[in-house]
Formats: structure tokens, sequence, C-alpha cells
């Protein structure tokens, strides 16, 4: 009897440790899984819950934070058959901590195998030109493709980016050739616009000095201001603008007089043995 009164307490200190190791804590970012027996019970946490100890109870915790996959650079094949190096980052996140367990092994390498096959695919499905500049779209097609396949899993991708592209050296060439040459385009067509808007410009500007002659006298004057600003030693004989118009009206007395002489020389001469008009037989 006295045996029984000195175990009472020694027995009701292992029930009280045994209820004690059932006593669980989930952070606040993770979840709980709790099956009995093999089957699948509830979801529990954050913070304390209890567990029926002795392994009849056991649980699988699930973080919640949005991780992300760094996925290693891949060779994949454009749709006009270039050899591309794409290396590219996925976020996801658990939605659904009881399908991400029980649907899947191991959510996280079942998600990094589906990016991975599904960048190939995409690059696939684009030209190399559409793959450096509209990344943005890939990124958008990449992650609907992804997300559709995991999420049976209970996992959401959040985004996915593109970090680089390498491309062979000689398509860097060609492709750094071919940038220099529209740079050569775009400076030619702004040199021949600069060109024909110059030229506009002096025609209208002739057509003022043509009508008002001291405009011509002032841009002479200037131009020899400017000239002299420069500390050159150039030599400037300046001729009065009397010369060049007394050179103009000798010029068209010339042309005149050549015109007179050719006119004269292109009349029609009279035949022999005709009399001259107004005279008698």
């Amino acid at each position: 009897m006295e045996f029984l009164l000195a175990c009472i307490p020694i027995g009701g200190l292992v029930v009280l440790l045994v209820l004690v190791s059932g006593l669980r804590v989930a952070n606040e970012y993770e979840r709980a899984i709790v099956f009995r027996l093999g089957r699948l019970q509830k979801l529990k946490g954050p913070g304390l819950y209890w567990l029926i100890p002795l392994g009849i109870e056991t649980q699988r915790k699930v973080d919640l934070r949005t991780m992300t996959v760094d996925m290693e650079s891949q060779e994949s094949i454009t749709k006009d058959s270039v050899t591309v190096k794409v290396n590219a980052v996925v976020w996801l996140k658990i939605c659904d901590p009881v399908k991400a367990v029980v649907s899947v092994a191991n959510y996280y390498a079942a998600s990094y195998q589906v990016a991975l096959t599904s960048l190939r695919n995409i690059i696939g499905q684009h030209v190399l030109d559409e793959v450096l500049k509209e990344r943005d779209k890939i990124n958008e097609a990449l992650q609907e493709v992804v997300d559709a396949a995991t999420e049976p899993w209970g996992v959401k991708v959040e985004m996915v980016e593109m970090k680089d592209v390498e491309i062979p050296a000689s398509m860097q060439r060609a492709m750094a050739q071919e940038a220099q040459a529209m740079r050569e385009k775009r400076a030619r067509i702004i040199k021949a616009e600069a060109e024909q808007e110059a030229s506009m410009k002096l025609a209208e500007a002739a057509v003022i000095i043509t009508e008002n002659p001291l405009a011509l006298e002032l841009r002479r004057m200037q131009m020899i201001t400017e000239v002299g600003a420069e500390q050159n030693t150039t030599t400037i004989i300046m001729m009065p603008s009397e010369f060049v118009t007394l050179a103009e009206n000798v010029a068209g007395a010339f042309r005149q007089s050549a015109k007179s002489s050719a006119m004269v020389a292109a009349a029609p001469k009279p035949a022999a043995g005709t009399a001259p008009a107004g005279t008698g037989a």
C-alpha cells in the first residue's frame, strides 16, 4: 500500500511530462499540417498548439514566406536557330499548405523543374530580337505557364525575371556592326536634313539680299568682323559694291551686243540678181 502511494506522484509526473511533450509552437510565417496515425487531420498555427504525444499525431511544418528560386544558366535555341544561355529567378509562395505537403513530394524541386522546362519552351517560341528587347512579355508569359503548372500543388508564382541572356561572340559582333550601321544611317539622314534646311534658309536670304542691296554690305562687314576676331594673318581687300554693279552692267551690255550680232547673222540674205525693194526695173 505504501508502495502504491509512493508511485502515484511519480505516475502523475510522468503523465504530466507526456502531456507537456505534445505542446508545439509555430511561428507567424509557419503552418503545421497534422497527421493522426497517417491520416490528414487539420492545419494548426501560428502560435501554441497541442499534439497527441507518443507518435499518435505528427506534423509537417511549411514556411509561407516568399522563396527565391535561382535557375542556373540554361542553353536554349531561339525560333531563328540561335543558341543562347539564359538564367532567371522565380519568386514563389505557398498559398495552400495542405496541397503543398499532400499533393507533391517536394514542391520546391518540382517548381524548379517546371520553371526550367518552361523557360526553354518560351525561349524556343521567340526570335533572338524578341528575347533581347521584349523581356517583359516573355517574363509574363513564363509566369503564367509556371503558375498554371504549380497551382495544383498550392504554390503561387509571384514573379519571374530573366537575369541575363548570353549570345555567341560572332552574333555579338554582327549585332554591333548592325547597330553601328544604323547609327551611321541616322547620322547621314540628320546631316542631309540639316543641309536641306540650310539651303532653304540661304535661298530665302538670297531673295532678301537681292531686294535690298544694303543687306549685302552689312553681311560683308559682319564677315570682316568674324575674320578679325580669329586673330589670324588673313589679308582682306575690300572692293566697293559699285564695282560689282558696274561689272554686272558691262556683262549685260556685252551679252546684249552678242545677242544682237547673232540675230543679224541669222537674218536671211537677198538672192543674187534680185533688186532691192522700191527700185525700178
